[in-house]
């Protein structure tokens, strides 16, 4: 077990003062590149550690499968393994599943995957014909509507001043959102928004349900608290109760998920609405080099809550960001792409390059600009990694051949089941579907090479579905292509940002100071991806002739 006193050792003395508040309202104010991660899975650990805390009344949560995983494994290996760490949904659905039966009776409806097929009936109902893209849009505004708290009718009116997809008035979309609900009901679905208001709602309606919920958790720590919606916050605040042990850890400067019902002003108000809340800011980041932490700052410099990043003091000096400009959108990804195939030449893994952009559409040309540098990519986003067809086929097998086969050294067997799917040692010389699949087999590899010495094939086996279940990708040896909202909790040596020019960065439809601040957090987040090098460039030509951009107002700011 690993000793109280260890678990402090290391931390920095902000750090160790967060690890140290165990009681009470505590609010992490943390920068990007800080070690918020490793401040708060040692103070869970700490509490654990010294008999503070119980492990089974722990609860952590965060906002993605991803991130939970990441917690568990983390508070694993520091002794604090009984700890729940979960997303919002997760720790909400759970609960449902277990009230349900005595509260209401019978089984709990069934979850919606997806609000498409469902909309799509709604709208052939109300004789509305509708592309993928507006119901699309209306999923979305569905969600905004329910974790901002609102009914039907208070939408209507709220629904005046936003951007509503062209083909639907508001009483359209008012009257598509009704028959949506209708035709839910009727099917007896839930959605995911859903599971959080019938939670809330039977904690809030049942004194026995609040009772046993509260007597099961006690202390509560919240990640990524910019990103909480006023739904999650009132769904928090039915599981504390009247008590007050809550940390909260988060980043106004990050906060990119308004369209979505996320606002910082809970993080930001936290310390006015706990009188006597321990507030500790952690400043000192050990991620990136001076140089791409002060273009960070100066892209934040006075915007509320934002944080005065420093560097470590042993952080390399590195180069100064650079910007460059191209004459069109394919000029400048071939330029990012001769400029990644230089630096794994030189060397670099390409797991540790990223080229990040606002929106989706601008991947093509990137895509074919590195194909034709023969430049390993993965586009973020796509397919997931425990989501492909060999990466199931090879966990069903060593699932299989952890009962048969025993004592045998675990990359043997890994190897040996493997190649059975195709695996070879040495990687195929075609590019295309082949080597794809050549490169996911090789992770499985990499992560029975990386296993620390005397795992056996079942544990090996548990870590994978762990894994499965919490979306943790191992690392494939491919540059990575992403959008910069999919980038957020993620880093890489180096980072090249594209399309820094008006109207893809802000964003056309960016209107209004408030929607501008978003965009200009967005940079932020993309900035403080880099650990050492960060490139930035924008095309002056679009896709059709003669459509000519200017540069992003962001860059004049960060010079």
């Amino acid at each position: 077990m690993t000793s109280a006193e260890s678990l402090l050792a290391g931390l920095d003395e902000q750090q160790r003062v967060a690890a140290e508040s165990l009681l009470g309202p505590v609010c992490l104010l943390a920068g990007a590149g800080t070690g918020k991660t490793r401040a708060i899975t040692h103070r869970i650990a700490y509490g654990v550690a010294t008999g503070v805390y119980s492990p089974g009344r722990v609860m952590a949560l965060t906002f993605t499968a991803r991130a939970a995983g990441e917690l568990r494994s983390r508070l694993r290996a520091l002794g604090a393994g009984g700890v729940s760490a979960r997303t919002f949904h997760a720790s909400a659905l759970s609960q449902l599943n277990f009230f349900w039966p005595q509260v209401i009776g019978g089984t709990m409806p069934r979850l919606l995957e997806s609000k498409g097929r469902i909309l799509g009936h709604a709208a052939e109902a109300l004789r509305l014909k509708l592309d993928t893209a507006t119901l699309r849009d209306t999923a979305a505004e569905i969600e905004w509507r329910k974790v901002s708290r609102l009914s039907i009718d208070q939408y209507e009116r709220a629904a005046r001043t936003r951007t509503l997809p062209p083909s639907l008035t508001v009483e359209k979309a008012v009257d598509l959102q009704r028959a949506y609900e209708t035709v839910k009901d009727e099917r007896r679905q839930l959605d995911f928004e859903d599971v959080l208001l019938a939670a809330a709602g039977m904690i809030e309606q049942e004194p026995r349900v609040a009772q046993q919920v509260r007597e099961q958790y006690r202390f509560f720590v919240v990640d990524e608290y910019q990103d909480v919606s006023p739904l999650q916050q009132e769904l928090l605040t039915l599981w504390l109760g009247d008590r007050d042990d809550l940390c909260v850890v988060g980043d106004a400067s990050q906060t990119i998920y308004s369209f979505a019902g996320a606002t910082p002003d809970y993080l930001l108000g936290f310390a006015s609405r706990h009188e006597d809340a321990t507030v500790v800011r952690l400043e000192q980041n050990y991620r990136s080099t001076p140089a791409i932490i002060d273009s960070a700052n100066r892209l934040m410099k006075g915007r509320p809550g934002a944080l005065d990043l420093h560097a470590a003091p042993d952080a390399p000096a590195g180069p100064v960001p650079s910007v460059t400009a191209a004459a069109t959108d394919t000029a400048e990804a071939r330029s990012i792409a001769a400029s990644i195939a230089a630096e794994i030449a030189g060397g670099t893994n390409p797991a540790d390059i990223a080229i990040l952009y606002r929106i989706n559409v601008q991947a093509a040309a990137l895509e074919t600009a590195l194909n034709e540098a023969d430049v390993p990519y993965l586009l973020r986003g796509a397919t997931r990694f425990f989501d492909l067809r060999e990466i199931k086929e090879a966990i069903m097998m060593l699932k299989g051949a952890s009962i048969s086969i025993v004592g045998e050294p675990l990359f043997k067997t890994v190897s040996d089941v493997l190649r059975s799917l195709g695996w070879t040692q040495e990687a195929p010389e075609t590019r295309g579907a082949v080597r794809d699949r050549w490169e996911s087999l090789n992770a499985i590899m990499g992560l029975a090479e990386e296993s620390p010495t005397g795992t056996t094939l079942r544990q090996f086996v548990e870590e994978l579905i762990e894994r499965q279940n919490g979306q943790h990708e191992p690392t494939r040896a491919a540059v990575t292509l992403a959008t910069l909202h999919s980038a957020k909790g993620l880093e890489w040596d180096s980072v090249y940002i594209a399309g820094l020019s008006e109207g893809l960065l802000p964003i056309t439809y960016a209107k209004g100071l408030e929607a501008i601040d978003e965009e200009r957090r967005l940079f932020y987040v993309g900035i403080t991806r880099a650990r050492r090098r960060l490139e930035l460039s924008w095309g002056a030509e679009g896709a059709h002739r003669g459509q000519t951009r200017q540069p992003s107002r962001f860059l004049a700011e960060i010079r």
